[in-house]
């Protein structure tokens, strides 16, 4: 799934291309995609695109004094520029292609969703705080005014594991399962430790490390193209999606916990001790 980095990628290449440009035509090849009837998706054409933001996961393009393109690109989504949008019509439901999006100059996007759970949503509306999602988001991690303080009176008294507080949007905007294995190998914190039970060098070293893992990896995103995005977020990483592989700070062998949906990834000499923590699908069946 797309990330804050990788998103603010995207929110940054399309400010450089598509700021000034008039929309010409909207193609919804996926009608469960756009999840809103009022403004209509026709209000878009003709309209200016007049900026470009991130919210959380969310892309915002605004159009116009009162129009706002925004969309989440969920779990298998993915935008797909194009210096010249291809001729050919899209086909509904025997194409990957969502949404297309023509600019006045010939160029334009595609969003595009892959696999058979189709989670990719699409909003035209008059304000972004409309989107249900984004009314919902907690603060932006790298808000300056998102200080060490902030962050340890929103730990405080919640015994939720530290992963999957990180990862919830509600509380903080834009860290998914891959960031935040990240951040918490960085701190050299176990991804089960209960919030509650940080203490001040704990929340301290957590912060430093969120701060830090999250400026990187968007300097590192930025003025990429988007085809270039996901290889360079996959390179980036110490310990997500490398399971079996050496950490690079003990070497020791990168260990994996498996879910339903998911997985998580971590160092057992740097996180926990030494701890193999157990397969989350295995304790279920022996329950």
């Amino acid at each position: 799934m797309p990330e804050m980095p990788e998103v603010q990628g995207l929110v940054g290449f399309l400010g450089e291309r598509a700021v000034g440009r008039t929309v010409t035509r909207v193609t919804v090849a996926a009608i469960a995609a756009l999840k809103t009837f009022d403004p209509p998706v026709t209000a878009l054409q003709d309209a200016v695109i007049t900026g470009t933001a991130r919210h959380g996961k969310f892309i915002d393009l605004a159009l116009g004094d009162d129009l706002h393109l925004v969309f989440h690109l969920a779990k298998a989504g993915w935008l797909r520029w194009h210096d010249e949008l291809p001729k050919t019509l899209i086909k509904p439901g025997r194409s990957p292609i969502a949404l297309r999006v023509a600019f006045d100059d010939g160029r334009g996007f595609d969003l595009t969703e892959a696999g058979t759970k189709k989670s990719l949503a699409v909003y035209v509306v008059r304000d972004p705080q409309d989107v249900p999602g984004i009314a919902r988001l907690g603060p932006d991690p790298l808000d300056p005014a998102f200080t060490r303080d902030a962050f340890a009176a929103l730990l405080a008294g919640r015994r939720t594991q530290i992963k999957g507080l990180l990862r919830d949007q509600g509380l903080i905007a834009g860290i998914g399962n891959a960031y935040s294995d990240e951040i918490l190998h960085a701190a050299r914190m176990s991804p089960y430790a209960p919030a509650a039970n940080l203490g001040d060098d704990d929340i301290d070293r957590l912060y430093a490390a969120m701060q830090e893992t999250l400026h990187e990896a968007i300097a590192e995103a930025a003025g990429r193209p988007p085809a270039e995005l996901k290889d360079a977020k996959r390179a980036g990483f110490r310990v997500h999606a490398r399971r079996g592989e050496a950490c690079p700070v003990c070497g020791d062998t990168v260990r994996s916990v498996f879910f339903a949906d998911r997985s998580l990834e971590y160092c057992p000499t740097c996180q926990t001790g030494g701890k193999i923590l157990a397969d989350r699908r295995l304790s279920r069946l022996l329950k």
